[in-house]
């Protein structure tokens, strides 16, 4: 069931479901979520059965903003402080000590958990007026089955899940990758999982260098080997390998599709392969990969190739996508 997000009657439908344990996807400005009242551990449950997600792999938890944040996070570091007041609202997942008692589920057991503030005005509106309704927070992973590609419209979320759901159509999603992730335990950041924001950004807002993980034993949301996966076999390969690749099998090959940013577009022929330009730029290929990946899904393509993206800072978030997304 697919409800106007801007309408506020909806919204309203959307966090008495919430308040009553069940699940309701909603855009978020990286993808659409599906969520449940995170301080119910039956109902995130539920995510975890919706989806096909093991048990033990957290999900984030939306709060309206910091202030939010105060029920969950048992210490809130000066790094997360600073953090949070750069890019909350905003596509930044922090990763604090959890308040015992609440939130277990959602943190898979863990004594940490993942706190978001989204920026679209529907998940604004949801997350507040679940609040109203005693909701303390919304757990909310991507609403797709469980490692496969995420949705940036409504209408991905629905082809994925049961008619019965309750959808809030906010749109395609501004972003299109998930949130950047990043350990505040300690007295620097460590990026667990990039996103849109580049490491120097966040580097400039903590004032000192990123450091990589330590704590092997920490698990968050999007960090297994194989994840984002259509179900064609996606290869990554560089410019001159797809190039040559392409010689060899010719345009009227089927069962390819091809995403690529510097290889010379092959002129399609019914029946061939299908061929997408990548754009030149790193945030207009997040807005749409995810889109474009269940696009070739959709066509029945059984192999995706996608040229390797450029260098650079930029590009790690869609790079980590399509890493996973060819590690099944």
């Amino acid at each position: 069931m697919v409800l106007n997000g801007s309408d506020a009657t909806a919204i309203e439908r959307a966090a008495l479901e919430l308040a009553q344990g069940r699940l309701v996807a909603f855009p978020t400005e990286t993808v659409y979520g599906l969520g449940a009242r995170a301080d119910s551990d039956a109902a995130v449950a539920r995510i975890f059965e919706a989806k096909g997600r093991p048990a033990n792999h957290p999900v984030i938890v939306h709060v309206s903003d910091a202030a939010g944040a105060a029920a969950y996070a048992a210490n809130w570091t000066p790094l997360a402080e600073r953090l949070t007041a750069r890019f909350w609202p905003g596509p930044l997942t922090v990763i604090v000590d959890r308040t015992p008692g609440i939130g277990a589920a959602a943190a898979a057991g863990q004594d940490s958990v993942g706190l978001r503030c989204p920026a679209h005005p529907v998940a604004q509106a949801l997350i507040r007026a679940a609040a109203a309704n005693g909701v303390s927070g919304v757990a909310a992973p991507s609403a797709n089955l469980f490692g496969r590609v995420s949705p940036t419209t409504a209408a991905h979320v629905a082809a994925d899940f049961p008619t019965d759901l309750l959808v809030l159509d906010g749109g395609a999603c501004d972003v299109g990758i998930e949130s950047s992730i990043v350990d505040c335990r300690g007295a620097a950041p460590v990026l667990l999982r990039p996103g849109m924001l580049s490491i120097e950004l966040i580097e400039a807002a903590a004032d000192q260098p990123i450091r990589a993980p330590v704590d092997a034993a920490l698990r968050v949301s999007g960090n297994l080997d194989s994840h984002y996966a259509p179900r064609a076999t996606l290869r990554l390969m560089e410019s001159a390998q797809l190039a040559a690749a392409l010689q060899v099998l010719g345009p009227a090959f089927p069962g390819l599709a091809v995403y690529s940013h510097s290889v010379s577009p092959v002129r399609q022929q019914p029946g061939g392969l299908r061929w997408r330009t990548m754009p030149a730029r790193a945030r207009a290929v997040a807005h749409e990969l995810f889109s474009v990946l269940r696009e070739f899904d959709s066509a029945g393509v059984q192999l995706i190739w996608v040229e390797q993206p450029p260098p650079g800072s930029e590009w790690d978030g869609v790079r980590d996508r399509l890493q996973r997304a060819a590690s099944r």
